[in-house]
């Protein structure tokens, strides 16, 4: 991107308000890719109208998929079926967008036609080689570059893949959802077992379509049986998005936040689960269903919050939200410790050492290590300039951050803020953070 954003935010304040967060991405993502594979037109509310999630529309848009919108979060999508995507008349470009690469993968490898998959920098940085090396036991034929990342060369293989049994190394709803859109167009079944559990919403939407998909214990089975009815999707607010509210209320005095029709999908609660045994207050409220996605209404109000030793099962269930909870850590009376979470040094950013470089920028004690951090808490956060590497979630967390810090917090490389949370800087100085940006 060639737009540079800084933030800059004023020490002090506290959170208070009530905001809706913009809808779940992971589910914007699948919501295009399995409408465009029905039979009929689909209906999305509360789409997510972000960089990362309109790469993936625009891909169904050039592979022939009529999508009109997004308009204020609707979108409706006049579905081809499962064997009416074209040929794209040029690479797929999808931007920052690691979700949109890796699920595409499996479900252009047995297209009847080829495909090359692009990005940015950072996403052509990135390790491929997990859903390329189970594809190809599948017999997809995808050429990588040397070190195994994108552009990423699919032929497509239209009747000859074969569905496996595969136990995935280490747990990823992108490698899981990767191989079971692939094992829509494979011979008998595909099955995956996963070592942890992870975000399960490709699963849920595929039942939600029409397509079986069983689950018994940690594997997810599928085959090439089924096929995809148009639905009625309505994507939740997104928890990840939610997460730099749930941490700052918790660490900025005499805040009390209400977050809106929050995704509480059991996959993806992690973060609420860590900050309450750090001694957060957050009350669960309203909870309800919505298109088979359990939501509720988030409040959360100042702690003061303790050190903890991380437990590993939930490493999965919140690996998104690491960055900021971070920054908890560092507000946090005592030691935490992470362990297990070597899948942040493979994000849009190597986000083990990007945040502790940062945390010791601002004066923090945070020691990295090969599969987390130990972070000592309790003192104060200092002012400084901190580096993002342009990485939208590094960026909004050193900017909660700024609750707490003694002066000014200066934030680089902020344009990239855009690719899943457009609406951040609004709803943050709403709630009362002080953020500027040029």
């Amino acid at each position: 991107m060639s737009q540079t954003i800084t933030f800059q935010v004023q020490p002090g304040g506290s959170l208070r308000g009530e905001i809706r967060v913009p809808g779940d991405k992971s589910m914007s993502h699948r919501s295009i890719m399995l409408g465009s594979l029905a039979e009929g037109v689909t209906h999305v509310t509360g789409f997510l109208n972000a960089e990362d999630a309109i790469s993936t529309l625009e891909a169904f848009r050039a592979m022939g998929v009529k999508i009109e919108g997004p308009v204020n979060g609707e979108v409706t999508i006049h579905g081809v079926g499962k064997h009416g995507l074209q040929a794209p008349a040029k690479p797929l470009y999808l931007g920052n967008s690691g979700t949109s690469m890796r699920l595409l993968s499996g479900l252009l490898a047995g297209q009847p036609f080829d495909t090359v998959l692009t990005g940015d920098k950072s996403l052509e940085s990135r390790p491929m080689k997990r859903v390329t090396a189970p594809l190809a036991l599948m017999g997809a034929e995808i050429i990588t570059q040397e070190n195994g990342t994108a552009p990423l060369h699919i032929m497509g293989k239209a009747g000859k893949l074969q569905g496996i049994h595969y136990d995935m190394p280490i747990a990823s709803a992108q490698v899981k959802s990767c191989l079971l859109l692939a094992g829509m167009y494979a011979e008998g079944e595909t099955s995956v077992t996963e070592p942890a559990p992870t975000r399960d919403h490709t699963e849920r939407m595929l039942n939600g379509f029409g397509y079986p998909v069983t689950r018994e214990g940690s594997t997810a089975r599928i085959n090439n049986q089924g096929k995809l009815t148009a639905a009625r999707i309505d994507v939740p607010s997104d928890i990840s998005s939610a997460a730099f509210f749930l941490v700052g209320a918790s660490i900025a005095p005499d805040s009390d936040v209400t977050l809106r029709h929050v995704g509480i999908n059991p996959t993806r609660t992690g973060v609420i689960d860590i900050l309450r045994l750090m001694g957060a207050n957050i009350e669960v409220l309203n909870e309800r269903e919505v298109g088979g996605e359990p939501v509720a209404d988030l409040r959360v109000r100042s702690a003061q919050l303790k050190g903890i030793n991380i437990p590993e099962y939930l490493v999965p269930l919140a690996i998104d939200e690491f960055p900021v909870l971070f920054v908890a850590a560092a507000c946090a009376e005592g030691q935490t410790i992470l362990t297990g979470a070597e899948e942040l040094r493979v994000k849009e950013s190597d986000r083990i050492q990007v945040m502790a470089d940062g945390l010791q920028i601002l004066g923090v004690d945070a020691q990295p290590t090969k599969d987390g951090m130990i972070i000592n808490g309790g003192g104060h956060i200092g002012s400084g300039e901190v580096e993002s590497h342009g990485d939208h979630r590094i960026a909004m967390s050193f900017s909660i951050a700024g609750l707490r810090s003694s002066g000014p917090t200066t934030i680089k490389d902020c344009a990239n803020v855009n690719t899943s949370f457009p609406e951040f800087r609004d709803l943050a100085t709403k709630l009362g953070l002080a953020l500027t940006s040029f």
